[in-house]
C-alpha cells in the first residue's frame, strides 16, 4: 500500500522518499514500537536533526507513509474511473492492484500497526481511507448500477464490499504462480457467478 503502483511514474529519489522507504522497511521488520527515529536516520544516512526537519516525530513519519498508501489507492480508483463500463473498470483496477502488489503488502503490514497511533489521528486516517478507497469503489458500483450494468437488487455498497473481499487475497499471503489468471478467474466469478449458465 505505500506509494504508487508499479505502472505509475517512479517516486523521485528525494530525502523524504528515502526516509519513507527505509522507515517502511524498518516498521515492517520490527513493528512501530520496535523502531526509533535514530534507527531511521542511520538507515537513511542523515542526522537526527535532518530527519526531524522532515518529520516532527515517529508518528508523523508513520502517518505520512500511510497517506502515501491512500494516494496510491486513489490512483487505482482514478485508473479504473478512466475506463468505460464496469467490466473494463474492474479489470483495470485489478491489473493496477496486481502491478502494485509489493507496495500493497507493505501497506497492509503498516496498517496493522495503526493501533499504536494517537486515537484521534487514527480515526482521521481511517475515515479518509473509507472515503478514498471504499467510497471510491462504492461510487464505481453506484454508477454501474445506474447504467444498468449490475443487478438492481443488491446495494452498490454491498457489491463494493464483496469485491474487496474477493480481491483481498491477491495482495495478501503467498503470491500465486499465475496472478493474472487468478485475477481473471476472480473477476469472472464476481461478475458472472460460479454456476453454469
Amino acid at each position: 500500500m505505500t506509494v504508487p503502483p508499479v505502472s505509475s511514474p517512479a517516486v523521485p529519489d528525494t530525502t523524504r522518499a528515502r526516509i519513507q522507504q527505509e522507515a517502511a522497511r524498518l516498521f515492517v521488520k520490527s513493528g512501530y514500537h520496535g523502531v526509533s527515529m535514530r534507527e531511521v536516520a542511520e538507515a537513511v544516512g542523515v542526522t537526527k536533526p535532518a530527519l526531524y526537519h522532515h518529520y516532527a516525530d515517529k508518528e508523523a513519519l508513520f502517518l505520512a507513509m500511510l497517506e502515501g498508501t491512500l494516494a496510491g489507492l486513489s490512483r487505482l480508483v482514478q485508473a479504473a474511473n478512466s475506463q468505460v463500463g464496469i467490466r473494463l473498470q474492474l479489470d483495470t483496477l485489478v491489473y493496477e492492484l496486481l502491478a502494485s502488489v509489493p507496495e500493497q503488502r507493505v501497506g497492509l503490514q503498516l496498517a496493522s500497526e495503526l493501533r499504536h497511533v494517537n486515537p484521534d489521528r487514527r480515526a482521521a486516517f481511517e475515515q479518509e481511507y473509507r472515503r478514498v478507497w471504499v467510497g471510491g469503489l462504492s461510487r464505481l458500483f453506484e454508477e454501474a448500477a445506474a447504467r444498468g450494468e449490475l443487478r438492481g437488487d443488491l446495494p452498490p455498497a454491498m457489491l463494493a464490499r464483496a469485491f474487496l473481499a474477493i480481491t483481498y487475497p491477491l495482495v495478501t499471503g503467498a503470491p500465486t504462480s499465475d496472478p493474472q489468471g487468478t485475477a481473471r478467474a476472480l473477476l469472472a466469478v464476481f461478475l458472472d457467478g460460479a454456476t453454469p449458465r
